[in-house]
């Protein structure tokens, strides 16, 4: 059996649908709440969907089918203010799984992010050696709750030589993608800007408040959620690989250059316009994002990434503008 926690999530159920259609026997573990994120596994075909709380108890039932865990839970919103809700499920929930993991001898591959990074000073380097780690300083609570963890596992794997059978983290980028529709203002730009395409109206990007960068033109590396699959897909298939890598697409683009594929998907001529950044986000803003994508090639991932222009067409054509717009 293969868990996955955060399972009815974004990345979560992207990753559930391509491990049912290998004939997979998959169990979820998540909140659905009241509005549609059940949407997001309504076509799988499940083992069973597991609440958070009682998480522990099922691990210990199924302590000897259980061959990996895929932990994707977490809480994702960058403006998420309450650290101890955010450290409950972004590390302690981490530790004690990676805990489990190492006494089942089951095997690990977890969502860190580039939140991690924060500003960029110190680059793009998925480095898991503590002194890197401890280098970096994320802007928001959330970032700093998966960087916590990722120090966590850089200590334990230095202090001792007995972990997970595997352990890989994945520090993903801006992901965009089908099944985001449930994360409200975290969905992607993307999801965002699509209504407004479809009405032939004006988009209102982030204004700069930096003079080195044009309104429209601070950059991120956008990656096509279809390719993250494909990278979690391929280390469920190498279980020697063992690490913690950037997940991008290692090609920063402009969010103007994004808005002008989201409209050239939906068949519209380009309509910009910006508006001020709020204020509580301007001195804990990425301007500038990009995966250096070195370290996970030297492991042997070979595939080529999706670019801007057609992860966008493919979101958009196929997902965004059709009647069932789900995995």
């Amino acid at each position: 059996m293969i868990l996955v926690t955060g399972g009815a999530g974004f990345i979560g159920s992207n990753l559930v649908a391509a491990l049912d259609a290998r004939g997979e026997r998959v169990a979820v573990c998540d909140w659905l709440g009241s509005e549609d994120k059940w949407k997001n596994l309504a076509k799988r075909d499940l083992e069973t969907i597991v609440a958070p709380e009682e998480l522990s108890d099922f691990l210990d039932y199924y302590a000897s089918e259980i061959e990996v865990i895929f932990h994707m839970g977490a809480i994702s919103a960058t403006t998420e203010r309450d650290a101890d809700l955010i450290l409950d499920n972004n590390l302690r929930l981490s530790r004690m799984l990676w805990l489990w993991a190492k006494d089942n001898d089951v095997r690990l591959i977890y969502a860190s992010s580039a939140a991690t990074y924060g500003d960029g000073a110190q680059g793009f380097n998925d480095d898991e050696s503590r002194n890197a780690l401890s280098a970096l300083r994320p802007l928001n609570p959330y970032g700093w709750s998966k960087h916590a963890f990722d120090r966590w596992v850089a200590r334990q794997n230095e202090e001792s030589a007995v972990g997970p059978v595997q352990c890989a983290g994945l520090k993903f980028f801006n992901v965009y993608g089908p099944n985001e529709y449930h994360k409200g203002s975290m969905r992607s730009v993307v999801e965002q800007i699509y209504p407004f395409a479809a009405r032939d109206e004006a988009f209102p990007l982030f204004k700069s408040h930096r003079p080195d960068y044009v309104d429209g033109g601070q950059v991120r590396d956008f990656i096509w959620v279809g390719d993250c699959i494909k990278i979690m897909m391929w280390l469920f298939e190498n279980p020697k690989v063992n690490g913690l890598f950037n997940v991008g697409t290692g090609k920063a683009r402009s969010f103007a250059d994004l808005a002008r594929a989201v409209y050239a998907a939906a068949g519209k001529e380009p309509q910009i316009a910006f508006r001020d950044m709020p204020e509580e986000l301007r001195d804990r803003y990425q301007y500038f994002t990009q995966a250096n994508m070195a370290k996970l090639r030297a492991a042997g991932y070979d595939a080529p990434m999706t670019d801007l222009e057609e992860g966008v067409r493919l979101y958009v054509q196929d997902y965004l503008s059709q009647a069932d717009r789900y995995v």
